[in-house]
């Protein structure tokens, strides 16, 4: 199977609807921030392993607190996943940190600081 297979950009989609579902409804973890969100989800063409993008908003303590309490409640939401996804294997998954938000939002300040000087 091909890594950009119309199978596996289905896969990835439909994991990272139902991360963003998990994580909005079913994580009590204080340490998870409420506007915790997964920007993409990357299944690998085995379906063994996910890389899970997620954005929040927040400090920088926030934001390793809530990597630090996904990756805690990793089990339980691959246990979820499995329950809503029809999958042969559930994947695992691996949780990294998305700034990319961040930095388009930093880069449209300072276009706006540069556009009002002049």
């Amino acid at each position: 199977m091909r890594k950009n297979s119309i199978k596996n950009t289905r896969v990835s989609t439909e994991v990272q609807h139902e991360l963003s579902n998990i994580l909005r409804a079913g994580i009590k973890d204080p340490r998870v921030a409420p506007f915790t969100s997964v920007v993409a989800a990357e299944v690998a063409p085995d379906l063994k392993t996910c890389k899970a993008y997620i954005s929040v908003l927040g400090d920088e303590k926030a934001q390793a607190d809530t990597l630090k309490g996904l990756q805690s409640a990793e089990g339980y939401i691959r246990r979820e996943l499995a329950r809503t996804l029809n999958l042969r294997n559930t994947p695992e998954i691996r949780f990294i940190l998305d700034q990319s938000i961040e930095y388009g939002v930093n880069m449209s300040k300072m276009i706006d600081e540069v556009n009002g000087e002049r």
